[in-house]
């Protein structure tokens, strides 16, 4: 797996204080990306033990709400793989700690895969231009979901989102 950037005390891309993984690779290609030079799957860096340390030391901090893995795609065949294995790392190493992904992929199309059973929150859906809406709340347009991972593969019917927003609304408001 190669990747761009490691962010560290990023408030944009999850709930809380994150580290982001900022992965290479991804064939989604949207129209109006913010992050294009990460569409290469041969671009980057190469994700090493030095790299993963970096996430760690972060996630080490009480501090950290958890790791969001974003690009690029982390769900790109080129990722896929290293990911699910990072996602388990950080799973079993940090338990109380979030993860959250950002694909361009569907969750009905995804929603098998097994690195799921290591994610709280899935963000899905390509990014659209005619659909951005900067008052989203961790996403940049009104087709893409915030699902609540582990609320959907729990839930009757898996192919059903349930949406992470809907929670964090009822939470808010209690």
């Amino acid at each position: 797996m190669r990747y761009h950037n490691i962010t560290k005390d990023d408030m944009l891309n999850g709930d809380g204080l994150r580290v982001v993984l900022w992965v290479s690779g991804c064939s989604h290609n949207c129209k109006g990306c913010q992050n294009p030079i990460t569409w290469d799957p041969n671009g980057g860096l190469n994700f090493d033990e030095a790299a993963k340390q970096e996430i760690f030391d972060q996630l080490d901090k009480s501090y950290i709400s958890g790791l969001t893995l974003s690009g690029g795609d982390p769900l790109h065949s080129a990722n896929r793989v290293d990911v699910r294995d990072l996602a388990r790392e950080v799973r079993e190493k940090y338990p109380k700690k979030t993860i959250w992904l950002y694909t361009g992929s569907s969750w009905e199309s995804i929603y098998h895969y097994p690195i799921m059973e290591y994610l709280d929150v899935v963000v899905d859906g390509e990014f659209e231009e005619d659909k951005k809406d900067n008052t989203l709340y961790w996403k940049g347009s009104s087709n893409q979901r915030v699902i609540d991972v582990q609320a959907t593969i729990k839930s009757s019917d898996p192919a059903t989102p349930v949406l992470y927003c809907d929670n964090y609304s009822k939470i808010k408001k209690a």
